[in-house]
């Protein structure tokens, strides 16, 4: 039997910690047969009890769509590695990142099952092949690295090995897809993979700056923050995570470690977890930077270095541009992925940086990557010149609108940015506008915009609004007046929150349809902001000014079944109903007459900001209009002939 074959569904993991139990949490949630499996059976209950309440406390929660129960039933927990992994489909093991364990671990795993048996490893580091070489089958051999909590972070890096099969790797990555993640491919077997090679120097470069004072630990961190909208600042980071995972990765590939980090390694002053790091969190305020803190600070030494490891990725085909900003988006957290970054900020201006900073130091991690250096010398300098990472001469790229025009002309527009709860930032305001305008409207029917994950939108990225200008902000303008304007009719598919922004989408859109248990509201006041986009003017027209001012003024939330009774939205259906729902506007929008549709919008949309005896004109342009087209004459003889019309749009 082939891998390609294969129907997965037992799954065993090896390792009841943090990382094990929330691997085997998110299989049985899925569906699958789990086996859970630590060499002492009091680490084995002790990560069965954390899985449970997790479980439990979704189900609590309406996250998952069985009872805990059912979920829990699906889980079985040993201590012995041969009836572990004896009915397995593939094994996962999520050990401590030690290499003489792993291999052990994966020559055991080999001795005890078949030959289709899928190996996996949970590592953040080492190498797949290094683990796997102990092994009579490192064909059969991957990594599936996930990210903790599984339960929560979506991102698996979904790694060959120097002999993984391809048909394997196909296998995990569709296995990591049936848990509701998000994969990536990376192609080469590389110490850190993704993620961490491109993360490692945003963490590690502000420790550089300490040492040589050309930043401080408030700046460095104010600057990133607060002029650059990643999400934390790079010594407030390690803290979080521990400045002694930073220091064991280089050491463990011996690499160097500033000064600065090396002390309070020594010291046991790790972060957050011993009370003392780069901040003081026992005695001290703890993360304690402002936005003042950030004048002078050179962020583009961090970034450069950063877009430098990317490039170096690419250029050694281990993962494609795509991957790598998925990646960091998802696993990093970051509000864009890197070769994205790169590209705004020109990648010659990242190469300048990277050979200053090369030369007068004469240290190997600000060598420019070879495809860098390959991308400027070609004038591919990023999105100013049209290419760079990606290429920008088209209506694209989008990163965070996805879209499908299906062969009943239904252009599907999905938000997603689900690392940010599909809130939009400037870019995604921008892709809405230009698929919307680039698109050939003669072969769409109706849009339908509906949001990934569990939520439509959550409003505009807050986070990105201390980077932004004014002007920037008001971009949101020129998106809504791109759906309210289309020729063809739209429809807001609504499920989960719908706030901010993404409220001023939905009333852009013709027709609004959510499920019962959806959240609608305008929550700018509470930022001492007022809703753009025409979230003030639209909300007016719809619900009267009473209604429109208890939103607005309160910053209120309100559930489907009220917007519904307001006239907020057209239905308010169960989550299991959505879908029809939304489908039977889509039937009647696509069997019906193209012209007349645009007409009727535009009649509407124009009559509704004019006195009556102009709209009455407008209406008879109209009618007259439609009087001479084909779909009249279609319509008419389809009504004397007793069937249902075929428009052409003619």
């Amino acid at each position: 039997m082939t891998v390609s074959q294969l129907d997965i569904s037992a799954v065993t993991v090896l390792g009841a910690g943090s990382m094990g139990h929330g691997i085997a949490e998110v299989a049985s949630i899925a569906g699958y047969d789990v086996v859970l499996r630590d060499v002492k059976e009091e680490y084995v209950q002790d990560g069965y009890e954390q899985l449970e309440w997790s479980v439990e406390k979704l189900a609590e929660k309406g996250q998952v769509e069985e009872d805990a129960g059912t979920i829990l039933n699906r889980i079985e927990t040993t201590t012995d590695l041969d009836d572990a992994v004896a009915d397995a489909d593939i094994v996962i093991e999520a050990a401590p990142e030690n290499l003489d364990l792993k291999q052990d671990i994966f020559s055991n795993i080999e001795a005890a099952t078949d030959e289709n048996t899928i190996i996996a490893t949970n590592t953040s580091s080492l190498r797949v092949s290094d683990i796997a070489s102990e092994t009579e089958r490192p064909a059969r051999c991957c990594g599936l690295h996930f990210f903790n909590p599984p339960v929560k972070m979506d991102l698996v890096e979904v790694v060959s090995g120097e002999a993984t099969a391809e048909s394997v790797a196909e296998a995990a990555y569709e296995f990591a897809e049936s848990l509701d993640k998000t994969p990536i491919r990376v192609q080469k077997d590389v110490p850190e993979f993704v993620v961490n090679n491109v993360l490692t120097p945003f963490m590690e470069e502000a420790g550089w700056m300490l040492d040589d004072g050309s930043a401080s630990i408030e700046g460095v961190d104010a600057a990133m923050v607060y002029e650059r909208g990643y999400p934390m600042g790079p010594c407030e980071l390690n803290d979080f995570g521990g400045l002694d995972v930073l220091v064991h990765t280089r050491e463990q590939w011996k690499n160097p470690i500033p000064e600065s980090v090396h002390q309070r390694f020594e010291a046991e002053e790790l972060g957050r977890k011993t009370g003392q790091g780069f901040y003081d969190y026992e005695d001290g305020d703890g993360v304690s930077y402002v936005p003042e803190d950030a004048e002078g600070v050179d962020t583009l030494r961090i970034e450069a270095r950063m877009v430098n490891a990317a490039a170096r990725l690419v250029g050694e085909s281990v993962a494609s541009p795509e991957a790598i900003d998925i990646g960091m988006r998802l696993g990093g957290r970051f509000p864009e992925g890197t070769c994205r970054t790169g590209d705004k900020v020109g990648l010659d201006r990242v190469l300048e940086k990277l050979e200053s900073l090369h030369d007068e130091t004469g240290a190997d991690r600000y060598e420019p990557a070879d495809y860098l250096v390959e991308l400027v010398e070609n004038g591919q300098t990023g999105e100013e010149a049209g290419e760079g990472f990606y290429d920008y001469t088209g209506d694209g790229p989008y990163f965070y609108v996805n879209h499908e025009l299906d062969d009943r002309g239904v252009l599907h527009v999905t938000l997603d940015r689900q690392e940010r709860l599909n809130a939009f930032n400037d870019d995604m305001f921008a892709e809405v506008e230009t698929l919307l305008t680039s698109v050939d409207t003669d072969e769409v029917q109706c849009v339908v915009f509906a949001g990934a994950g569990d939520t439509f939108s959550a409003g505009a990225d807050v986070s990105a609004f201390p980077t932004m200008e004014p002007a920037e902000m008001m971009d949101v303008d020129e998106s809504m007046v791109a759906v309210a304007e289309f020729d063809r009719p739209t429809i807001a598919k609504i499920d989960g929150h719908c706030l901010g922004a993404g409220l001023e989408l939905s009333l852009a859109c013709d027709f609004r349809i959510a499920t019962e248990d959806s959240t609608l509201g305008a929550p700018e006041i509470d930022l001492g902001l007022i809703p753009g986009g025409g979230g003030t003017q639209r909300l007016v027209r719809l619900v009267g000014e009473p209604l429109a001012k208890e939103l607005i003024l309160r910053g209120k939330h309100i559930p489907a079944s009220k917007a519904d009774d307001w006239n907020l939205v057209h239905q308010a259906v169960a989550s299991d109903d959505l879908d029809e729902a939304v489908g039977s506007y889509i039937s009647d929008m696509v069997q019906g007459p193209p012209i007349a549709l645009k007409v009727a919008k535009d009649v509407i949309n124009t009559g509704r900001d004019v006195d009556l005896e102009s709209g009455l004109k407008l209406e008879k342009q109209g009618f007259s209009t439609l009087m001479t087209t084909d779909d009249m004459v279609e319509g008419v003889t389809a009504f004397r002939e007793d069937r249902d019309p075929h428009f052409e749009g003619r």
